[in-house]
């Protein structure tokens, strides 16, 4: 397994995520140029230039026509993929935390962070009409969370029905979007969630969580179906697309990294099998904690970003696939 390194950010990387055919890579990182890579050779083809602040959250559309970012410029900014030009934005009142494209690519989701008396709120938006008018339109559906903890990831329910919002104090809350109301909320974790992602079908939900574990959710009720336990913080985790493997990266907080050396420091990505809980490989790499994990929609790569400014795309070799769990 040979891994390309990528390296077109002077900062930690945020967030990295493949497009639905897999052949861009798009990362965003503390310093305030979003990038899209070749995810095949690891060619940089641009950055999307505009944002004043930290890039906190990605995403690109189905069709890869269009590119979100939200930022803590207190903007978010809707692109084209093509081009780079930026194509609409919306100025929010406190830094933009979270962002996505609907499964339809009609309607963006984007949720504040709480600062300055602000409360945390979740806006759902039209998306189908980016122009330079698009900052004044309202949104489509406002949630405020007032007195709530704040929303630090989101993503996409099934058929646009309704989001699924993480939130600081390990909570997992579900959103009707019709009534604005929420139909269910679940405590499973102790702190905050930093990442959530989606199986491929959208049947299943991976949480990632600084209380060291990560844990498999029905993404419909909202079950706890599966716990996987690591000793440091997990800050990302995916589901493998072909196999029944999940891969968990993380790390202590940047913080305390100049303490410990990378041996003892764990900023390995840790794979694990999906229903027996057991974990069977580790890859390392990265001088710094793995802030962002994705798989190639293939299943046959994945990618991950980390504290140290670098985005690592690992191919994996014949003998992963070989791989029989004994059971």
């Amino acid at each position: 397994m040979k891994p390309l390194m990528l390296h077109g950010h002077e900062r930690s990387i945020t967030q990295i995520k493949y497009n639905r055919d897999g052949d861009l890579l798009f990362s965003s990182a503390k310093d305030n140029h979003p990038c899209v890579w070749y995810s095949i050779n690891g060619e940089r083809l641009g950055t999307y230039e505009g944002h004043q602040g930290v890039v906190w959250a990605i995403d690109v559309d189905w069709e890869t026509k269009r590119f979100m970012s939200g930022a803590g410029d207190n903007m978010l900014m809707i692109w084209d993929v093509q081009t780079g030009k930026a194509l609409g934005k919306i100025e929010a009142k406190t830094s933009v935390r979270t962002c996505n494209f609907s499964y339809s690519g009609n309607m963006a989701l984007y949720s504040t962070d709480s600062t300055m008396g602000n409360p945390s709120e979740i806006f759902i938006i039209d998306v189908r009409m980016v122009d330079s008018s698009f900052s004044e339109n309202d949104p489509i559906l406002r949630i405020p969370l007032t007195n709530a903890p704040k929303a630090t990831s989101m993503v996409w329910g099934n058929l646009d029905e309704v989001v699924i919002s993480g939130h600081d104090n390990g909570d997992l809350a579900q959103w009707d979007l019709r009534t604005g109301k929420k139909n269910n909320l679940v405590s499973e974790h102790a702190k905050s969630i930093n990442d959530m992602q989606l199986s491929k079908d959208g049947g299943f939900l991976i949480t990632a969580s600084k209380d060291c574990t990560a844990k498999l959710f029905n993404a419909e009720t909202l079950e706890c179906l599966k716990t996987y336990k690591t000793e440091r913080p997990v800050n990302s985790a995916a589901i493998s697309p072909i196999m029944d493997h999940v891969v968990l990266g993380g790390g202590q907080d940047a913080m305390d990294v100049t303490t410990t050396s990378t041996r003892v420091g764990k900023f390995d990505a840790r794979f694990f099998h999906l229903v027996f809980e057991e974990e069977f490989a580790r890859v390392k790499g990265h001088f710094g904690p793995i802030n962002s994990l994705a798989f190639h929609p293939d299943g046959k790569t994945y990618a991950s970003g980390g504290e140290d400014g670098y985005v690592r795309l690992n191919q994996f070799d014949q003998s992963y696939f070989d791989f029989k769990f004994d059971y």
